[in-house]
């Protein structure tokens, strides 16, 4: 029989290919979605064998065996369902024939040991209320997946303009000792005020003072981001890819 519950860590061989060849997963960063949902996040953790991933309505990030069979992406397809789809960070092999390729793109993943965070006194929390709303600016600025309860993953800060959101950043993916920050965007009407850099360092402001360091994805396309986190002081750590495989 195969289970679904929540995943508890584990050391399953799982390997994921960095920026050289040979690499293993010896470090919380090689493969976040496993660390997370097998670490502090396993409260979320959703299992099918070997297969993880996060609910639906959270994060559509899964985590597969670096090198999956075809048990796993039967549990894999039986988790997103009949045309599910199942986003993976960084795996580099390919789906079934049965399965379809959605997106895919490179990307960076950079590390901030020595990001200047500081807290903001503009930035507010915001919480399940403010859903609406977040996801409003989110449709509007298309800063990667957020859904109605990725709220719950984490800290979200935001900044408003008589009254309304007009920007913000918050927290995903969090392995040991490290914390995504994500869902940065802000309002094309509020842009070029400096609030998306802003909101980063009181978001890593907030996870330093959990003893943790914080750390970001982007694809290569967006170039903007990355300069904005290059000046705030993030680095390099790896280079990544984003692939959507959908379910037969």
């Amino acid at each position: 029989m195969t289970e679904v519950g929540t995943a508890q860590a584990q050391d399953d061989r799982t390997r994921v290919v960095r920026s050289g060849p040979g690499a293993s997963a010896s470090h919380p960063l090689d493969n976040p979605v496993r660390a997370a949902l097998t670490g502090p996040h396993a409260r979320f953790a959703e299992r099918r064998g070997r297969v993880l991933r996060y609910p639906g309505d959270v994060t559509p990030w899964f985590a597969l065996p670096d090198a999956p069979d075809a048990d796993d992406w039967a549990d894999a397809a039986a988790l997103a369902g009949p045309g599910g789809s199942v986003l993976l960070l960084n795996f580099r092999g390919e789906p079934p024939a049965t399965w379809t390729t959605g997106f895919h793109a490179e990307g960076v993943q950079l590390a901030g040991e020595r990001v200047d965070a500081a807290p903001d006194p503009e930035a507010v929390r915001l919480g399940p209320a403010d859903v609406p709303e977040m996801l409003d600016l989110v449709a509007r600025t298309e800063p990667g997946p957020f859904l109605p309860r990725t709220v719950d993953m984490g800290s979200y800060l935001g900044i408003r303009r008589g009254g309304a959101l007009v920007a913000m950043a918050g927290e995903r993916l969090h392995p040991a000792g490290w914390t995504e920050i994500s869902a940065v965007c802000t309002d094309p009407a509020a842009r070029g005020q400096g609030l998306a850099g802003r909101l980063i360092r009181a978001v890593a402001h907030g996870i330093e003072q959990r003893g943790e360091t914080s750390f970001l994805h982007a694809v290569d396309s967006n170039t903007g981001a990355v300069r904005l986190y290059e000046a705030l002081g993030f680095r390099l750590r790896a280079r990544v890819s984003f692939r959507e495989a959908v379910a037969p």
